[in-house]
């Protein structure tokens, strides 16, 4: 067992991280240390998942606490401020929310180990949250890469936890903004299922019957354009790893621009309008999808506060050439 002079590490694994090996995943937040080296501390009992002695092969769950005893941090997982352009929506010394723009990484991993939201945010601020996995420092919820919009980050660990909570208790309302495909059959409507991995491409989550986690999503029509295209207003109740991506493919209805799931340039060329199909090809480059809204209440005073993202340049440009295209048809 791990001597107590020895470090410990707190990491909380968070939903996209769930299904994944307990060694696969130390070893991706900590780099400079490999699988074998975390396979050795698991098998000597230096890592314990929820207070338990597991295997190197455990399979994560969201909301399992891994404690790491043993591990000298210095050099290991070391994140260096990069100053970067930020778009701040509010700060204070609990927390800070951002505007993330469209393909900006939230947190170091595998692939990305400088440039990410976390690594400017500490050139900004100073520090984050202690709390969280040691690339994550502060995290307590993420956006997809290609997604736009509000992301709350904490700066104490106080803050870390009353916000993690929070997310878990569904007491956060998030809503979000999509382009889809098609027109839906109704003004609004809901999808509940389970989600989990795809039961082939493991990278990729989808609807299942079984081994999932439950996931509801609430949808309302903004606007139509001519049966090729929708944008929604979203609201999600749960947070599942790409739930709304999943969902909309789920319903026939991909987000446009999203080529894991169904609404990449294959589903452009459907379009059977000129005007309309051009138009998507021109100002969807991404998977249209913005993080419009979050609302509450702030970990310290408990007093409920609301954040907006304003609508990112791409999004307001498909918009208004969507626009044009009806009205060219209609001249």
């Amino acid at each position: 067992m791990p001597h107590r002079n020895q470090v410990t590490k707190i990491l909380h694994v968070q939903a996209p991280d769930e299904g994944r090996r307990l060694d696969v995943f130390l070893s991706a937040q900590d780099p400079p240390r490999s699988r074998s080296q975390y396979k050795k501390w698991i098998d000597m009992g230096c890592v314990l998942v929820n207070g338990r002695k597991v295997k190197p092969a455990y399979m994560l769950q969201e909301g399992d606490e891994v404690c790491v005893h043993g591990v000298n941090d210095e050099g290991a997982g070391a994140i260096s401020p990069e100053p970067m352009s930020l778009e701040v929506l509010f700060e204070d010394g609990d927390m800070i929310v951002v505007n993330k723009p469209a393909g900006l990484v939230v947190h170091p991993g595998a692939g990305h180990f400088s440039g990410t939201l976390v690594h400017g945010l500490l050139a900004h601020c100073g520090h984050l949250a202690s709390q969280g996995a040691p690339l994550r420092p502060g995290i307590v919820h993420r956006l997809d890469q290609e997604t736009s919009g509000v992301v709350v980050v904490a700066k104490s660990d106080a803050a870390y936890l009353h916000l993690i909570d929070q997310f878990k208790d569904h007491a956060v309302r998030k809503t979000y903004l999509a382009f889809v495909y098609g027109t839906l059959p109704q003004s609004s409507g809901e999808m509940r299922s389970l989600i989990g991995r795809h039961p082939i491409h493991r990278k990729k989550m989808a609807v299942v019957e079984r081994l999932g986690k439950e996931a509801v999503t609430f949808w309302q029509v903004r606007q139509s354009w001519q049966d090729a295209v929708s944008l929604l207003e979203v609201r999600i109740l749960t947070g599942r790893t790409h739930q709304i991506r999943v969902h909309c493919q789920a319903m026939g209805h991909p987000v446009v621009g999203d080529g894991t799931y169904g609404g990449g340039p294959r589903r452009a060329l459907q379009i059977p309008h000129p005007a309309t199909r051009a138009a998507v090809a021109a100002h969807a480059r991404r998977t249209m999808l913005h993080a419009w809204r979050l609302s509450l209440v702030h970990p310290r005073h408990g007093s409920p506060m609301a954040f907006e993202a304003p609508i990112p340049a791409d999004f307001q440009g498909l918009w208004n050439a969507l626009e044009r295209a009806v009205a060219s048809r209609s001249s």
